[in-house]
This record gives structure tokens, C-alpha cells and sequence, in this order.
């Protein structure tokens, strides 16, 4: 199933750049009302996207970046590790070094501050 998204932005050309960019996925689908989206881009998210945000602690490995989309796919510690071929120990460990190097406290603020600064794909 596809993810619908509707963009609720004003300015033409970041409207015209944020649509090339999600229908290069093949996973999402624009939509053209908000009310018929899981998901609504507003100028407030493109606002706040800061480029060259990078984590405060060091720039995340390729394994803490991967762990961090899943866990913005909502993925327990559990099916990381088992979509990883790891133990759920070794997420944890990961986990624990992207919230320290993201300067966050839950994985809710991460996956937030993931999007804000494109780390995590929307």
C-alpha cells in the first residue's frame, strides 16, 4: 500500500521540487486533498529543514542510519534485529548512540529530528 501524501505548500518551485523528489519513490502516491493523505508536507516542515544539520555527537554510521529508518517505519527493537541479522542488544546499542548523537531522548525525537534534517526520507 503506497503512502499518500498531499503537499500544502505555496511557493510553486519548493511545491514543484518536494513532488519530483516523492515520485521518484515508487511507495508514495500525491494526493489532492489533505483529508485524503496519511500524511500532509506543510510549509512549517520545509521551514524547519535544516540542510547540513548534522548530529551533534558526530555524523551517525551507515548501521545507526539504517536503524534510524526503521525505526521511523515503526519497527520494534525486535524486528530490527531480526531485519538486521543481529540481536536485539546490538539495536539497543546502536539506538542508545544515535540518541546520543542526535541529542534526543526517545525515538519519538529522533525519527522527529530525522525528517527536520533529512536523515530519514519522508
Amino acid at each position: 500500500m503506497k503512502l499518500r501524501v498531499y503537499l500544502d505548500l505555496s511557493n510553486a518551485v519548493t511545491r514543484r521540487r518536494v513532488a519530483a523528489l516523492l515520485r521518484a519513490d515508487g511507495e508514495v502516491a500525491l494526493v489532492g486533498t489533505a483529508e485524503d493523505a496519511d500524511l500532509v508536507v506543510s510549509e512549517r516542515v520545509v521551514a524547519t529543514a535544516a540542510p547540513g544539520a548534522v548530529a551533534q555527537g558526530g555524523a551517525l554510521t551507515a548501521r545507526e542510519l539504517e536503524v534510524l529508518r526503521l525505526v521511523a517505519r515503526g519497527l520494534s527493537n525486535k524486528e530490527i534485529a531480526a531485519d538486521l541479522s543481529v540481536t536485539t542488544h546490538t539495536v539497543k546499542y546502536h539506538l542508545a548512540a544515535v540518541l546520543d548523537k542526535l541529542d534526543v531522548r526517545s525515538r519519538t525525537e529522533a525519527v522527529s529530528l530525522g525528517i527536520r534534517t533529512g536523515l530519514v526520507p519522508l
